[in-house]
């Protein structure tokens, strides 16, 4: 009954596999292996573009040393207030950037809003040379709230931030669930809505330790391989990582583990709001937050449920919570078994003091 992260699952054994076979016999060194040709080439078709592929093991390299290619540290990067690269990377954008300054901008339901985003890039705190210069906006796909950015979103937000000069960066830890979850393609949700770098993940998604920073605009690749080298995480024995990203490509496994973790948090969501419980915010993609009276969150807890209790100022005014009650974050993976949906439904109904009342069939919950 563990519903904290989807990092808590296991690798997919696809993966497992693909390690195995890359085990056999010897390979180039640093990237310049076959298995790693065949992950651009993929990539590319995937992508519908020429890319430059790079890539690492964990999501705060790709997002830190994509954001140095395009964010100088005189510069600013923009990124919605409770982003991930925000708060959860300890620095990593500033390091790698050599200082750059991270700047919140609001939004409802952890996306970015694009009428606080014009409003801050037309304050007259950016003038050189005494300003730092807006440099770069880093969106979230699938947010911190779980929410997801269609492509017309990201072009409006593109739009804004174009107009300023600014790249777009992409933190896609969860972005095989935003596939599914929009129903559009990959290109789509990328570069034709203005995105010039991805972080793709694949950790969460079936992986072991598997990243790729994907670029869309040719002139930024100069020179990112250095930084990636210079910042420590460039493997000699690459196609390990590669390998793990193949065998999650290949065949569209990535989008079928995406989609199964994306149906546990709906069928979680319709288990929830069947007790009576409020949604925090819309479920999108494969997080579910929900908001606990304080005595079922004891019960749960007590009953051996694994979650986080969630803090965030950007539910709207209509989800708000009441006095007495905690908002928790359940997370489903590829992994997710029905007995762990329906053990943690049968641990609210235990710990309930009283039935509550349910939504009505006509509520919407997502």
């Amino acid at each position: 009954m563990n519903l904290a992260s989807d990092n808590i699952a296991p690798a997919h054994p696809a993966v497992i596999e693909a390690l195995a076979r890359v085990n056999e016999g010897a390979a180039t060194p640093y990237g310049k292996d076959e298995t790693t040709a065949r992950v651009e080439a993929l990539l590319a078709e995937i992508f519908e573009h020429e890319v430059g592929v790079f890539l690492v093991t964990t999501g705060t390299a790709a997002n830190a040393l994509a954001l140095a290619q395009m964010t100088p540290p005189w510069g600013a990067a923009l990124a919605h207030h409770e982003a991930h690269v925000m708060h959860d990377e300890c620095g990593a954008p500033e390091f790698f950037t050599n200082g750059a300054k991270m700047v919140g901008v609001a939004g409802a339901d952890g996306r970015i809003d694009a009428g606080a985003l014009a409003d801050i890039l037309a304050k007259n705190f950016w003038t050189p040379p005494t300003h730092v210069r807006p440099a770069s906006l880093t969106l979230s796909q699938a947010t911190e709230a779980g929410t997801v950015y269609r492509a017309d979103q990201i072009t409006e937000l593109f739009g804004i931030a174009r107009e300023h000069g600014m790249r777009v960066h992409m933190d896609g830890a969860r972005f095989a669930n935003a596939v599914v979850s929009t129903r559009e393609t990959p290109a789509a949700l990328t570069w034709k809505a203005g995105v010039d770098a991805l972080s793709l993940g694949f950790t969460k998604n079936g992986a072991m330790a598997a990243e790729a920073i994907v670029l869309f605009a040719p002139e930024l690749i100069e020179g990112l391989a250095e930084r990636r080298k210079r910042g420590g995480h460039l493997w000699s024995k690459s196609r390990f990582i590669a390998a793990q990203a193949l065998g999650l490509l290949e065949n569209g496994l990535w989008l079928e583990l995406a989609a199964r973790a994306n149906a546990q948090a709906a069928r979680l969501t319709l288990g929830v709001a069947a007790r009576g419980l409020d949604l925090a915010f819309p479920v999108e993609a494969n997080e579910v937050f929900v908001w606990l009276p304080a005595e079922i969150h004891q019960g749960l807890q007590d009953r051996g449920a694994h979650y986080y209790v969630w803090e965030s100022d950007c539910v709207t005014p209509a989800r708000g919570g009441r006095p007495r009650e905690v908002m928790a974050r359940l997370i489903c993976s590829w992994a997710t078994p029905n007995e762990d949906v329906d053990a943690f439904l049968s641990a609210i109904d235990g710990a309930a003091p009283a039935k509550r009342a349910s939504r009505s069939p006509g509520t919407p919950l997502f």
